[in-house]
């Protein structure tokens, strides 16, 4: 026990009860009130479909809406277990700071100052379960450094998966935690708990075996800039300090990491706060790192501000006064977001909450029971259909996006032959009619006797090319229907045509197309079956391309459908 410690029932816990009250009740009226954030109607998809992985993340955050949702389906219900989750994590990190005898008043201050925790207090994301369980792994392993028990490293390991489960930034907890303390090499329950673990996990590894190993390519390959942005960078530190508190992060940053180590437990929440902020501002340099990333973060650094008060052993009544103007800066915004105050309905982040459950509505009147298909983007689909509570709405995700879990589930299979709603964007409109909600205008079409193939895979051998301006190259190509049933890219007889074509994308924003021989039109595809075609390519002019190979079917821009080749023309 540390040196500052004292008995733990000098301070009552009624203090903590009452703020815990105030806290899920705030919760639960903000997310009875507030509309879903897009990111919460997608991730309400994955609840429809539950499965042990999916494009972007590992699927915990389908369980925790799935069991808010089958008890009520509206805001509140997808929320429910988040806020249960979020008042949980709570009263958890007063108890690991009761060891180290943190004034009451100074947690309450401290948390509820702490905007990122109002935001996923009810906000339900991959990152509200990481967050808790982080804080449970936090709990258990506080005791598991004091007494060596394979009963604690049997919690740690079941633990540590469902960490891995909600969000791969858990992989950070965990490898920070083992730097912090190489000892725990050498306890043989150390190792319980990595099996454990990866034994749990073994279902999603071998889902993304299976699918080709979607959230690996897309977090560490699609998601990186083609050229740094140092906007990034530069935004990231406001970003965090806004998150920590609008006018007390300053002082609680400091405090955090001015501490003076006296305990493992305190070098693993400072080796887990600085390693993780450092990883994510580094991320900003092949990429936008977003504010929220951090959260895990978040929990170290506010166990060890406090700790840090209680080192110091001084008043600080004029950090508490600040602290109070500070929650109450934050209480007042959340409060005119639950009452829709106009001021607060003009910024974008918060403004994007609202309108949607219209929307919906007058699409819908609009759709019927047909499917309606949205060009480039999960957002708008998924409100749709959760709004609407069905499966009918879909994202077409063109070569000029990047793919999603719509390009996964059985959704596409479903619409092929029949009649759909086409909601266009306004700038690309080829069609007079439309929609009109308070917030939004779309242009609609119909498309009869619908055909795509987003999910035909196209794979060839090269990933990088050289080639001279038009030089001719042939590519061979394999072809692989996954669909349960036959294809065929034959334009005789059919009311939308095909085109094959290769797709250059060059960093200055020029894009250029080359069209493929009409044999293309001939194949013809069993279930599973696979195929070889020869593409003649054409080297366009000099310069750096992005290539892929890309089907398209009117009136539509074109799937992904091959990786990315670099191309370099001289």
């Amino acid at each position: 026990m540390p040196d500052n410690a004292v008995n733990n029932s000098v301070q009552s816990d009624k203090p903590i009860w009452y703020f815990l009250i105030c806290w899920t009740v705030l919760n639960l009226i903000q997310a009875y009130t507030l509309e879903l954030h897009a990111d919460e109607a997608y991730y309400w998809i994955y609840s429809r479909f539950l499965d042990w992985g999916y494009f972007d993340h590992p699927p915990m955050v389908a369980l925790f809406i799935r069991a808010g949702d089958s008890i009520m389906h509206n805001e509140l219900g997808l929320r429910l277990i988040t806020i249960i989750a979020s008042s949980a994590s709570v009263y958890i990190l007063w108890l690991i700071l009761k060891k180290y005898a943190v004034d009451v008043w100074a947690f309450i201050l401290i948390v509820s100052g702490t905007l990122i925790f109002h935001i996923y207090g009810f906000t339900t994301t991959p990152d509200a379960p990481l967050f808790f369980f982080a804080v449970l792994f936090y709990y258990f392993y506080q005791k598991y450094i004091d007494e060596d028990k394979w009963s604690l490293a049997l919690i740690l390991g079941v633990i540590v998966a469902c960490m891995l489960y909600s969000k791969y930034h858990a992989v950070l907890l965990v490898t920070f935690t083992v730097i912090s303390n190489i000892r725990l090499l050498k306890r043989p329950s150390f190792y319980l708990i990595v099996v454990l673990a990866v034994v749990l996990y073994i279902p999603h590894i071998l889902w993304q075996i299976n699918h080709g190993y979607p959230s690996i390519n897309y977090h560490l390959y699609e998601r990186s800039a083609a050229r740094y942005n140092p906007s990034n960078s530069w935004l990231y530190i406001p970003g965090q300090l806004l998150m920590a508190g609008p006018i007390i992060s300053w002082f609680v940053f400091y405090s955090a990491f001015s501490i003076k180590i006296k305990d493992a437990f305190t070098r693993c929440l400072l080796v887990n706060g600085i390693g993780t902020f450092i990883f994510f501002f580094l991320s900003t340099f092949r990429g936008e790192a977003q504010p929220h990333w951090t959260l895990i973060a978040f929990a170290p650094l506010v166990m060890l501000a406090l700790i840090k008060f209680k080192q110091a052993n001084i008043k600080l009544t004029w950090f508490y006064r600040v602290a109070l103007i500070n929650m109450a800066i934050i209480v007042l915004f959340r409060i005119s977001i639950i009452f829709s105050l106009p001021f607060v309905l003009q910024i974008g982040q918060i403004k994007s909450y609202f309108g949607f459950k219209q929307w919906a509505h007058v699409v819908h009147q609009k759709a019927g029971n047909a499917y309606v298909i949205m060009d480039n983007g999960f957002q708008d689909p998924s409100k749709y259909d959760y709004y609407t509570n069905t499966l009918k709405g879909f994202s077409y995700d063109s070569r000029y996006y990047r793919l999603t879990q719509f390009d996964i589930w059985p959704i596409e299979e479903k619409m092929q032959h029949q009649r759909v709603l086409h909601l266009i964007d306004s700038a690309n409109t080829v069609t007079t009619d439309s929609i009109k909600t308070q917030n939004w205008s779309w242009y609609v079409e119909w498309v009869d006797d619908l055909r795509t193939y987003q999910k035909v895979k196209i794979e060839t051998a090269d990933h990088q090319l050289k080639l001279h301006s038009g030089e001719k190259r042939h590519i061979d190509l394999t072809i692989t229907n996954p669909y349960p049933y036959g294809i065929n890219f034959s334009n005789i007889g059919a009311k939308h045509e095909v085109v094959f074509g290769a797709c250059f994308f060059r960093n200055d924003g020029i894009i250029s197309l080359q069209r493929g021989d009409d044999s293309f039109n001939n194949i013809s595809l069993k279930p599973g079956e696979s195929t070889h075609f020869t593409f003649h390519l054409i080297a366009p002019q000099k310069g750096k391309y992005e290539m892929m190979f890309s089907i398209r079917t009117t009136p539509f821009e074109g799937s992904k459908n091959s990786r990315v080749i670099d191309l370099e023309v001289e």
